[in-house]
């Protein structure tokens, strides 16, 4: 059984409040990647229909900050999958509510694992790129 990557898309959107802020006034980065951590989660349990944990968070790139005010706008998508693994490319753009104008600022690739009730490994379906869109997504998952 395959899912195609499209399936796997989500997307989210937060403001930046200074709570989450760094004494800079843009968003701490470990804010920013709980956002993202949770937004890979939600994809790779898309995929796996099983809770998904974090076993792996590589290549965080912060390329640009979030200012307070600002919304995070993230997506992320699983664009390979292993025996019980899932692996998901997350991208942040920041953006001012008040304009149309984004930027990039964070990208990171999450390896997830899918578990069972008990914590166990449990085997996912492949994902496929059905689509012209999809390829273009698992091309640029990993530089």
């Amino acid at each position: 059984m395959s899912v195609p990557v499209l399936d796997s898309y989500v997307e989210s959107t937060e403001r930046i409040q200074p709570n989450q802020a760094n004494n800079y006034g843009n968003a701490h980065g470990g804010e920013v990647v709980r956002l993202m951590d949770e937004l890979a989660a939600i994809a790779a349990m898309t995929v796996a229909s099983e809770t998904c944990v974090t076993a792996h968070v590589g290549s965080v790139d912060f390329r640009n900050p979030i200012p307070v005010g600002h919304v995070a706008e993230l997506a992320a998508y699983v664009y390979e999958t292993g025996t019980s693994s899932l692996e998901v490319r997350v991208d942040v753009q920041s953006r001012d509510p008040r304009d149309d104008e984004s930027e990039p600022t964070t990208a990171a690739r999450f390896t997830m694992v899918a578990v069972d009730e008990n914590g166990q490994p449990v085997e996912v379906p492949s994902v496929v790129a059905e689509t012209d869109r999809g390829a273009r997504l698992v091309d640029g998952a990993t530089p």
